[in-house]
C-alpha cells in the first residue's frame, strides 16, 4: 500500500539513536516568545483567581463534548479564568516565564485568539490574547458568528456559543530548535492547551467542545494570519450547555 503524507511525516521525524538532527542553536535567530499587537485596542481582564476551586477529580468526571448551548452571557471573569487556564503565566525560573501548560523546550509556539460572541462587558470581536500582559487586543469589531461556524466545517457550535478559541501555531518557534519533529511538538502543545480550557469550563459550570476539522485558510483569514509562518491548528467553542 501506497504510504500516505502523514505515513511519510510519522516515519521521518522519528527520532533514533544514530539519526537524530544535531548541530548547535543560532540564538540570534531565535524567535519572539510572544505574540502582540501593539498598536490595537486592549481589553483589560479581570484578575484570574489562582488559587482554590472545584476539586480536580470531579471536574475530569464531568468532562463531556458539550454541542448545545443556551442564550446566556459569560462574564469577562470567567474569559480571564480560562484564557489564565489556557496559557496563564504561573512562574518565572532561570529566565523563562513557565505557563499552566507544557511545551517543549518552553517555546510556546501556540497562540490563542479569540471570537467573542456574547461576553458581557467585552464587545462581540476578533481577539488576541496578550500572555505576559493578560490582556486582549481587538483585532476586529463586529459580528463574526457565521463566519467562524462557517470556518469550523459550518458547525452550528460555532454560532452559538459564547466565544470560540482559535489556536495557531508560530512555526518557527518552534522549527528553530526542532526542525521538521517541531510539528510533533506543536500539535502535542495545542492538545494540551485544549483540555486544560475543557476542564476550566466544567469548573466554571461551562461547557465546551473542541474542534479539529476546520477549513484552515478561513481560520486564517478571520484572525488576520498568513497560513504560511503562523497557521490555525484548533478550535474551541465554549458556552452554557443546556440541561
Amino acid at each position: 500500500m501506497k504510504k500516505g503524507i502523514g505515513d511519510l511525516f510519522q516515519e521521518e521525524t522519528k527520532y533514533e539513536r544514530d539519526r537524530l538532527s544535531g548541530g548547535s542553536l543560532d540564538w540570534s535567530k531565535k524567535p519572539d516568545t510572544y505574540k502582540q499587537y501593539p498598536d490595537k485596542p486592549r481589553v483589560v481582564l479581570p484578575p484570574p483567581n489562582t488559587e482554590g476551586g472545584a476539586p480536580l477529580w470531579g471536574i475530569l468526571s464531568k468532562r463531556r463534548s458539550e454541542r448545545d448551548f443556551r442564550s446566556q452571557p459569560v462574564t469577562a471573569q470567567q474569559v480571564s479564568q480560562l484564557l489564565w487556564a489556557a496559557q496563564g503565566i504561573t512562574a518565572e525560573q532561570f529566565g523563562y516565564k513557565f505557563r499552566t501548560v507544557p511545551s517543549a523546550g518552553a517555546l510556546y509556539p501556540v497562540e490563542t485568539y479569540l471570537v467573542i460572541n456574547d461576553v458581557e462587558g467585552i464587545p462581540q470581536g476578533v481577539y488576541h490574547y496578550n500572555v505576559p500582559e493578560h490582556c486582549l487586543e481587538r483585532l476586529k469589531d463586529g459580528d463574526h458568528r457565521v463566519t467562524i461556524a462557517r470556518a469550523a466545517l459550518d458547525q452550528r457550535i460555532g454560532y452559538e456559543a459564547n466565544l470560540v478559541f482559535a489556536w495557531t501555531a508560530v512555526l518557527e518557534r518552534c522549527k528553530w530548535k526542532y526542525k521538521q519533529r517541531a510539528f510533533r511538538y506543536i500539535y502535542l502543545d495545542a492538545g494540551h492547551i485544549a483540555q486544560t480550557v475543557a476542564l476550566a469550563a466544567v469548573a466554571l459550570e461551562l461547557g465546551s467542545c473542541q474542534i479539529a476539522a476546520l477549513y484552515d485558510e478561513e481560520v486564517n483569514d478571520l484572525l488576520g494570519v498568513n497560513g504560511n509562518e503562523e497557521t490555525a491548528i484548533y478550535l474551541t467553542v465554549v458556552g452554557h450547555p443546556k440541561p
